[in-house]
């Protein structure tokens, strides 16, 4: 019998919790073929698939591909020494050049952690030398995030 205490002694200490969540995006594009040219303008239209983190502002450009001396408003496909020149737009109307400087002539978005498809609209005008051959041209897709 008899009284009996017990004294309890505590500490407590607080730790912090984080994650980082780093912006990335991935770029696929399709081919964009005109097909048979025969000096009358034909327009074309291709898929650029965009997928980014959720909430990441991105810019999509395309350069100037491959021919030497193009320009992204004056690109060029070749067949050998020969070119077709051809122009890629932003729009449907295709009035809107489209570059690859962000901010200026590229194309904009904001990531849904989804695929995202983007259109290009390509124009081969008319009126140009008709020689025969294959004409090709590589641009790059760039996603700027």
């Amino acid at each position: 019998s008899g009284t009996y205490t017990d004294t309890i002694h505590t500490a407590t200490t607080s730790f912090t919790v984080t994650a980082t969540i780093v912006a990335s995006c991935t770029i696929s594009a399709g081919t964009l073929s005109f097909g048979i040219f025969s000096g009358t303008t034909l327009n074309a239209t291709s898929a650029i698939t965009v997928n980014c983190t959720n909430k990441s502002p991105y810019y999509v450009g395309l350069n100037s591909g491959i021919a030497p001396g193009a320009t992204v408003m004056t690109r060029q496909m070749m067949s050998g020494a020969n070119t077709l020149s051809y122009a890629l737009y932003s729009n449907s109307a295709r009035t809107t050049n489209w570059g690859n400087t962000p901010g200026t002539d590229t194309v904009s978005g904001t990531g849904s952690g989804a695929n995202q498809s983007l259109t290009i609209y390509g124009q081969l005008p008319g009126a140009q030398t008709l020689i025969p051959g294959s004409y090709s041209d590589t641009v790059t897709a760039t996603v700027t995030y």
